[in-house]
């Protein structure tokens, strides 16, 4: 068994409804596994949960606070290539995300952006050259297995 995965990201959001919808306008699909206090959306590879803020925190046996701008973590996107990188940033921002950095040619050689979804966790949309997509659109980064001829 492979423990090194994450199967599930949950966000902690203020408004459960608007950040179902801001999701699902990005492409993920609400599942019935939720209820009036969670709601789960299917993605490629990983279920993203929204969970009221103070409903988490309680969850987690902590006070919920305010929350910093830069709350030293980001989810990522990466994409095949760079206008499906422009097209996915527009969409979010169409959506209702905030665009925190624009899309622009990055130090390391590959195109990057961040956003910030209604409650302001932070999701960098890229395309990255050097990190390969596999058929399901996944990072792939595990060596090859073929020995060079």
């Amino acid at each position: 068994m492979r423990d090194a995965r994450v199967s599930l990201v949950t966000l902690g959001v203020s408004d459960l409804a608007r950040s179902a919808r801001f999701y699902e306008a990005l492409g993920w699909t609400r599942t019935d596994a939720g209820n009036e206090a969670v709601v789960f959306l299917q993605g490629e590879g990983l279920v993203l949960s929204l969970f009221g803020m103070r409903d988490l925190a309680e969850d987690a046996g902590l006070a919920a606070e305010p929350l910093p701008r830069f709350r030293g973590a980001t989810l990522a996107v990466n994409l095949p290539s760079e206008p499906e990188a422009d097209r996915l940033f527009a969409v979010a921002v169409a959506a209702g995300a905030q665009s925190v950095k624009p899309l622009q040619r990055a130090s390391w050689g590959g195109y990057s952006g961040y956003l910030a979804d209604p409650d302001g966790h932070l999701w960098e949309i890229a395309h990255n050259p050097f990190f390969p997509l596999d058929a399901q659109g996944r990072i792939d980064l595990t060596p090859s297995s073929e020995e060079p001829a």
